[in-house]
């Protein structure tokens, strides 16, 4: 059991759901034709953020939006150079993509190499139009060049701190909180600074 003693909580429960609607009214302002989008999630906190984002787009737009979710588990970069073998999630995009304006949905955006792999799994699927990608939180130290489009808070980290995501649906709450990372070797657990 982690101790969470160390860390400084930055997104409570309605930050979190405030961070959630503002994106979901920028992606409404900036896709006009919402015929065409649809929200893709990547595994695993990720999905349930695009549920909730795909939720407050249809009460706004009065539209049906695809939801789909990615494991980009065999995508990334670095799958030999990890400790341990990646989890392996089903992913489940029961529509065509091609031709729709994609918004990937992730709950940190750190390095890149995640929605580079997200964008190479996306493309199997087809090819869309345009692909946006929304963030809850950009702790920034990019090591690829991707800028995310919707961003619901910036959180300026250092390397050695750790961002974690915590959603009610896996953990029993919303929150956004930054700790030092004692262990800079171990793997990096499920929901924290991808």
């Amino acid at each position: 059991m982690m101790d969470h003693s160390s860390e400084k909580v930055v997104l409570h429960e309605g930050d979190v759901q405030r961070a959630l609607t503002r994106i979901a009214h920028e992606v409404a302002e900036r896709n006009t034709d919402t015929s065409a989008l649809a929200l893709i999630g990547i595994h695993r906190r990720g999905a349930f953020l695009a549920r909730r984002l795909r939720d407050l787009l249809e009460e706004l737009l009065d539209v049906e939006i695809p939801l789909g979710d990615l494991d980009i588990g065999f995508y990334r970069d670095d799958v030999s150079s990890r400790p341990d073998a990646p989890v392996v999630h089903a992913s489940h995009v029961d529509f065509d993509v091609t031709a729709r304006t994609v918004v990937i949905v992730d709950d940190v955006l750190y390095t890149g190499r995640t929605v580079r792999a997200a964008i190479e799994a996306l493309f199997d699927y087809g090819r869309p139009d345009r692909v946006q990608l929304a963030v809850l939180a950009d702790r920034g130290h990019r090591e690829l060049p991707i800028r995310p489009d919707y961003v619901g808070k910036n959180l300026p980290t250092s390397s050695s701190e750790h961002v974690y995501v915590r959603v009610r649906e896996l953990d029993g709450v919303d929150e956004v909180a930054i700790a030092e990372d004692t262990n800079p070797l171990a793997s990096s657990p499920l929901g924290a600074s991808a």
